[in-house]
């Protein structure tokens, strides 16, 4: 792979990253409003979060792999 694919690979990556966690933000914010509180992440949430975010890496690495 040459270092423009990389380098297009990690902007594309960065880009849809940023993109994931505004609209993540946007729904806490909205649920909050909606419930008429603070926006708040429970540790809980935090930890399935986190999970859901390591099983979608998982995924993507083995992507291609038979």
């Amino acid at each position: 792979m040459d270092n423009s694919a990389k380098q297009k690979t990690i902007i594309l990556g960065i880009v849809i990253g940023a993109l994931t966690g505004a609209a993540s933000a946007f729904v806490l914010i909205k649920r909050a409003e909606s419930e008429d509180k603070n926006p708040e992440l429970t540790p809980r949430e935090g930890i399935q979060l986190g999970l859901g975010v390591l099983g979608l890496l998982r995924l993507i690495a083995g992507h291609g792999k038979s």
